[in-house]
């Protein structure tokens, strides 16, 4: 795809990843991704914006054919989805400059063998003239690395957030036109890669929002013309109390802790909290990851395996635990047939969690009518919290 104009000798560059469907073996990615990078042409000197993923090098590297001149290139973040092709422009255009913050150099010259000459480093507010435009440097540290910064073009009031506000789309429109599939695409974002650091990210937002910002232009996902969307859903996820949710991801091997979830998703519906199912055995993981993002409370469901809870309600449990969501309860049900440690293993995972956690309910086999009846009244528990936290 050729380089689209956004404004006055401003440009998106970048590629399109129609069929990229994981992200670091780990992330899923069901509408694939897009790797943007922005040319910015001033009166005297041109900067590059970021690269893209190493595989889609060509595509960059057409698009800069017929740049006559490339002064900088501004790396706002080491990870290679957007810093990989740096070396290949820059054995195009010997004479730039690789611009980023001190914590990020060390980083692109351990993973890219970038020369330690090759680069200009920038301090927080630091600006750089173009001629007519000139590049502010926030650094926005956790966002979501340690050494990332955004740019912020004065003249045209352009932030160039890089992972900040990004969302993971393959489409061909340039800006944001589908707000509702990017809302859920940007959510998923947040979810899986922002979320940890979302008290490290309020203290950001709270710094960008100085800047009047007329246009977001992130790394992946289409560019906001309407910031208001994207501004308004961090400030929500980052700030917003939990909602009156429950997240249940569970797992059944012979159906007993299935009957358990059953009942239990049932008695909380009965007490006016909603419910967000997930059988781990079949579940996009993202779409848990989501959940978590309004959650007040979260409730694993697990059987007993070889005296432990199931691999995939303990791999629930640890990724409830890296992502650090806002829940402010948590409890386990489950089912086993002769003895194990499944609540000892699964509370033990969850330290990073600030969370009240409530009495588990285990049963032995078959849930019985007393089993049951504790899962009703544990729902009863739930509703009467969530009320009294002003939770909705």
């Amino acid at each position: 795809m050729d380089r689209r104009e956004i404004k006055k000798n401003i440009y998106w560059m970048g590629a399109i990843d129609w069929d990229r469907r994981l992200f670091d073996s780990l992330i899923p990615l069901p509408d694939g991704t897009s790797y943007n990078a922005y040319l910015i042409e001033g009166g005297e000197q041109t900067a590059l914006l970021d690269t893209v993923d190493p595989p889609m090098t060509e595509q960059l590297l057409e698009q800069l054919a017929t740049v006559s001149k490339l002064d900088y290139i501004i790396s706002h973040h080491a990870e290679q989805d957007h810093s990989g092709t740096i070396p290949a422009v820059l054995e195009r255009f010997p004479q730039a400059k690789v611009v980023t913050t001190p914590k990020a150099k060390p980083i692109l010259i351990d993973a890219l063998g970038i020369a330690e000459d090759v680069f200009l480093t920038v301090n927080d507010g630091e600006t750089l003239s173009l001629g007519d435009k000139t590049l502010k440097f926030i650094h926005t540290p956790w966002v979501h690395w340690p050494e990332t910064m955004v740019t912020y073009l004065e003249e045209d009031r352009i932030l160039f957030s890089c992972d900040f506000y990004g969302s993971h789309i393959a489409t061909t429109d340039l800006y944001v036109r589908d707000r509702g599939r990017v809302y859920e695409a940007a959510k998923r974002y947040f979810a899986e890669i922002m979320m940890p650091f979302r008290h490290i990210i309020k203290r950001n937002i709270e710094k960008l929002s100085a800047y009047d910002i007329q246009m977001i232009a992130p790394s992946h996902g289409q560019i906001y013309d309407d910031p208001s969307l994207i501004l308004d859903a961090y400030q929500d996820w980052v700030s917003g109390p939990p909602q009156n949710v429950v997240v249940l991801p569970y797992v059944s091997m012979h159906g007993s802790t299935a009957q358990m979830v059953d009942h239990f998703a049932s008695a909380l519906v009965d007490r006016g909290v909603r419910v967000e199912l997930f059988n781990l055995a079949v579940t996009d993981i993202g779409k848990l990851a989501m959940a978590l993002v309004d959650a007040a409370t979260i409730v694993v469901g697990a059987p007993t395996v070889l005296a432990g809870p199931h691999p995939l309600a303990a791999y629930a449990t640890f990724l409830a635990n890296a992502l650090r969501p806002k829940a402010k309860f948590v409890s386990i049900i489950g089912s086993y047939a002769w003895g194990g440690m499944t609540v000892e293993t699964l509370a033990g995972m969850i330290s990073n969690l600030k969370v009240e956690v409530l009495e588990p309910i285990l049963c032995k086999g078959v849930p019985s009518q007393t089993d049951l009846e504790a899962l009703e009244q544990l729902a009863a528990t739930i509703a009467q919290k969530h009320a009294e936290n002003g939770f909705v």
